[in-house]
């Protein structure tokens, strides 16, 4: 009696379709693994939490666990107050990033395109640049008060250099081949900038942008603590002095996630805006 043995075409229909289901599987944990693993942080750093409250060294009234917190968080989005509070830093926000995204844009480009002007402001920009904002609060307070004034002194101050030292660096990585291009095919100032400067100077201003968009948000609240002006950082103060740690723990939680959906905001309008540019198709593709 003659045995079989397997041809090799046979051997490869067997075993295509546990290729094919390997393909599939990684394909789905490609999709769904990060919000998995998100999620399980989350969890782990919850449950961190509530072991430490119970059996640390910290007293459950100064760091309550957050079967207390997470309640008082929810509970917050109930309260027309919050709302206001939440708006009041959001406006300081927007009009503070408002105002150093032009203002770096329009001192970026004047400087970044004289290299006269890049040589004489060297030393200034480089002295000013390192200082923080932060450091800025005392004067502020004096000159302001607990207005919204000086929220957005600190605010415009920190955010300016980093908007525009990205103009700066996108205006000096312009190509200077495709410079001379231009030059030579005698393009209009308009066409320069739309086929030549804009290209060149987008992704490093949307980058700047992001991240001024978080710097300011952080020093948005952190004025409010110090100096009093109204929003969120007012909140966790006045809950600290009331003694109500679950309160201020809960407004901090609030600030992180808002600082969370202001990143993810901005990183969709750079994908959007950059929807050409090689990093963001990479991104994209991978």
């Amino acid at each position: 009696m003659e045995t079989q043995t397997p041809t090799l075409s046979s051997v490869a229909v067997r075993t295509l379709p546990t290729r094919e289901h390997r393909v599939r599987r990684a394909a789905r944990w490609t999709a769904v693994g990060p919000y998995v693993l998100g999620v399980a942080g989350i969890l782990a750093a919850l449950i961190a939490w509530e072991l430490f409250s119970a059996f640390g060294p910290v007293s459950q009234h100064h760091l309550p666990p957050p079967t207390v917190v997470i309640p008082t968080f929810l509970t917050n989005f109930t309260f027309t107050q919050f709302w206001l509070t939440i708006g009041q830093t959001m406006w300081a926000w927007f009009l503070g990033l408002t105002i150093a995204t032009l203002g770096g844009l329009a001192v970026g480009l004047l400087i970044g395109s004289s290299s006269f002007l890049r040589a004489a402001t060297h030393t200034t920009v480089e002295f000013l640049r390192p200082i923080p904002a932060v450091g800025l609060i005392p004067l502020a307070a004096l000159l302001f008060g607990p207005r919204i004034g000086a929220e957005l002194l600190i605010v415009v101050y920190g955010c300016f250099w980093i908007v525009m030292i990205q103009v700066m660096y996108g205006i000096t990585d312009i190509d200077k081949v495709a410079n001379d291009t231009v030059r030579t095919l005698r393009m209009t100032w308009l066409q320069r900038v739309r086929h030549l400067v804009l290209p060149t100077l987008l992704p490093y201003l949307m980058t700047g942008i992001r991240l001024a968009a978080t710097v300011a948000l952080i020093l948005a609240i952190s004025s409010e603590l110090i100096v009093g002006t109204p929003g969120i950082g007012r909140a966790v103060a006045q809950a600290q002095l009331n003694d109500n740690p679950s309160a201020m723990i809960a407004l901090i939680l609030t600030s992180g996630l808002l600082g969370i959906l202001v990143n993810l905001i901005f990183r969709f309008i750079e994908r959007k805006v950059l929807f050409w540019h090689s990093s963001v198709r990479s991104e994209v593709a991978a």
